[in-house]
């Protein structure tokens, strides 16, 4: 991790005094957080491009994470997608994905890369085909070394990525608790209908939450450090789960698992198999055959940054912004934190603009938080917020939230 990308991790989550716990807790996550966390996204794209709406030619801010989102938008409709994140890991895997579209010669090398993510060649096709077109700091992270065993970064893409990032050994570490038991979540996804979908998360997944290990972590903040979960948003979970944090985690985990078809819920086959369904049905829309091409000519309409949201709003010109993807990040900031970002995006949103986020709660952190007169200027669509939560085939986060500028969109 650069000097640069960790001042701007720290930047994002240390609020406390050093010599606190929850400082000392918000440093370990800035240290935590500075490696390769997410190798996917975990936000349902289908849902966010309902919320938005997209009309042509219409200009997209969101935060890359893992970087699928970026090509989901742009199937979409969206005529720019500006993607930015503080962590390096997460822009290069981006940028990688954007490249890999435009240059890979056809699907089936491109679902190899990305779908299966093990196949022997990719390392190969990332040298002939990605490499010579990405810039010279992404070039030089895909050949840099990991540790302990010294490999070549690119070399992930031969081993499972799905397996890989601190995502993927979090998933791991859950799969082998489970085999302790004699369990495997895997064999959730032979279940069929939803009653033997809710057989099966109880036969292999019960133990998982009962056991103690796994009720000690969960008391913990540091438990949950590889999912992304900073110390604020690991306080407001607690102070929103009056019935435990861990019921809270059992819950959402058996939604996923039961709560939408397995053939169409690619989220539950990275959950309990950390791969995409084999028969490639239940797929990203982004892996699908029928929209490469698509998918090749949309490519170059985007763009990745390393910045914080804050500093890049406020780079750009009044009015020249049409939609806002926060991702969970609204649950990271402090109420200045968040006043000085909704500032900024009332200065630069265009008429009709909408903002979308998630929470690990339930509750919109703007709530209370904004000036009566910047608050005035959005509307809060409760009604869709709700039930495009429902429908988030992810099923990690507590709350969906959309809001539109005032006076502007009344759709």
């Amino acid at each position: 991790m650069t000097q640069a990308s960790m001042s701007l991790v720290r930047t994002a989550v240390e609020q406390n005094p050093a010599l606190s716990v929850p400082g000392l807790l918000e440093r370990l996550f800035s240290l935590w957080f500075s490696g390769f966390v997410y190798n996917q996204i975990w936000e349902d794209p289908r849902v966010d491009l309902t919320a938005m709406a997209l009309e042509p030619g219409q200009r997209v801010l969101t935060i890359a994470s893992g970087g699928c989102n970026i090509l989901h938008y742009l199937l979409g409709g969206a005529g720019e997608v500006v993607a930015v994140d503080l962590n390096r890991h997460h822009v290069n895997l981006a940028r990688l994905k954007l490249a890999a579209a435009r240059h890979l010669p056809d699907h089936e090398s491109f679902f190899r890369f990305f779908g299966q993510a093990d196949a022997p060649e990719n390392p190969a096709n990332y040298a002939r085909h990605i490499a010579p077109h990405l810039d010279d700091a992404a070039r030089d992270y895909w050949a840099g070394r990991t540790l302990p065993l010294g490999r070549r970064r690119i070399e992930i893409f031969s081993r499972n990525l799905y397996d890989q990032a601190r995502m993927g050994a979090f998933l791991r570490l859950g799969s082998l608790i489970c085999r302790v038991f004699g369990k495997n979540p895997a064999r959730i996804l032979e279940a069929g209908t939803r009653a033997e979908r809710e057989a099966a998360f109880e036969r292999e997944l019960d133990c998982f939450f009962t056991s103690r290990l796994v009720r000690f972590l969960g008391r913990s903040s540091l438990g949950v450090f590889s999912l992304g979960i900073p110390p604020q948003q690991f306080r407001t979970m607690q102070k929103e789960c009056p019935g435990g944090i861990l019921d809270e985690y059992r819950r959402r985990v058996r939604r996923l698992a039961c709560d939408f078809p397995l053939s169409d819920n690619y989220f539950a086959w990275q959950g309990f198999s950390r791969r995409y369904d084999s028969t490639r049905q239940a797929l990203p829309e982004y892996l699908r055959a029928e929209n490469f091409q698509a998918l090749k000519e949309a490519a170059p309409r985007a763009r990745v940054e390393q910045i914080s949201l804050d500093g890049f709003i406020a780079s750009q010109p009044e009015a020249s912004l049409d939609r806002y993807v926060f991702l969970d990040s609204q649950d990271w900031m402090t109420p200045e934190a968040l006043i000085r970002l909704w500032q900024g995006v009332r200065r630069t949103a265009r008429p009709g603009a909408r903002v979308i986020f998630r929470t690990a709660g339930e509750i919109s952190p703007l709530e209370g938080v904004l000036p009566e007169g910047l608050a005035r200027d959005f509307v809060y669509d409760r009604k869709t917020s709700a039930e495009l939560g429902l429908k988030d085939r992810s099923a990690i986060y507590g709350g969906f939230h959309l809001y539109r500028l005032a006076g502007q969109d009344h759709g």
